[in-house]
Order: structure tokens, then sequence, then C-alpha cells
């Protein structure tokens, strides 16, 4: 099956730094096959066919850990959880200079709907919507200030959500859908 594991908090601010082609050479190592960076913000695509995504998420964090001494939080998503995510994605909704998307992927311990009574939303303001596996979110980078969504960082959900923006969130399905082809 065709993953992607969402590393937590790496090469962000000059904080845990991991070279990508090193953490590629790790997945390969612990029994991914077809694996793929995209971009420095860790966002590994791999295959594996014989375990559960909360397995994985453990093989991968435990080999971060001894090869680069860092805890880390992955993640793991399949190419079916994305594409769900993906085809309730507006597609108006971009990264550009007048909007900000994105995609605040969630840990199975806070993945349910009732995850947005937990977070400040100013309806006037912030586009969000629940999604299983995920909360979208879309503000006019005009109004961001205002939002009530940026004051996500140091709430009690924010340490159970891994942020890619929109297009990055594109880009690994296409990349996923890539390696489905073979």
């Amino acid at each position: 099956m065709v993953y992607v594991a969402l590393l937590r908090g790496i090469n962000v601010g000059g904080k845990n730094k991991i070279d990508m082609k090193l953490l590629k050479k790790v997945f390969e190592q612990v029994g991914m096959s077809s694996v793929v960076s995209y971009i420095n913000s860790g966002n590994i695509i791999f295959t594996v066919n014989s375990h559960s995504k909360t397995t994985i998420s453990h093989i991968l964090e435990e080999a971060i850990h001894t090869n680069f001494g860092l805890k880390i939080k992955v993640l793991v998503r399949s190419f079916v959880d994305i594409k769900k995510v993906i085809h309730s994605l507006p597609e108006a909704w971009v990264n550009d200079k007048q909007m900000r998307s994105d995609v605040l992927f969630l840990w199975d311990e806070i993945d349910d709907e009732s995850v947005l009574h937990k977070l400040v939303i100013k309806p006037e303001i912030d586009t969000v919507k629940y999604v299983p596996g995920a909360i979208l979110w879309s503000v006019q980078k005009k109004y961001i200030t205002k939002s009530g969504m940026a004051k996500l960082v140091g709430s009690k959900p924010y340490k159970q959500i891994t942020i890619r923006n929109v297009n990055t969130t594109r880009k690994i399905y296409e990349l996923m859908q890539g390696i489905t082809c073979y």
C-alpha cells in the first residue's frame, strides 16, 4: 500500500534538522519501498505491505530517534486517507498572495468533529471544515491577524496536529498517485 509519513516539527526555524536524503535511506533500511521525499518539512511517500499505520508510525519514530537522536512524531496516512481529504478540499482554496489555506492533519486521538469545539474559529473570517483525518482551514491573508485559528499554536489540540498548506497537500497526493501506478 502507498502511504505518506507526515513528520511534525522538522526543519522548522533551524530546529530538528534532518537531511531528506539521509531520511530516505533510513526509511528504506526499516523496510519501506519506493521512498520519495517532498520538500524539507517532512513529507515522505512510500510503500509497505506488512504493517498497520500505527505500527508504521512506531517503526519510523524509533528509526528517526535511533539515527538522528530526535523524538519526532510521525503521522502516517494511506493513499485512500489523503484522497478523501483532497476530494473534500474546495478547488478554489489556494495558498497565494490573497489566501492562506491549510490542511491540519489530526492524530487519531483527536480525530473527531468535536475537535472543532476546542478551536477558536471566527466564522466571519475563518472558513473551517472537519473531514475525517483533518481540519481544512482557509482565510483571506488580509484578515489573518484577526483569525481565531491564528491562535492555534499553544492550544491543547495543536500538539496533536501537523499542518501542510493546500499546495503541499495536493502535491503529496499527486506523488502518491504516481506510486500507485506502478
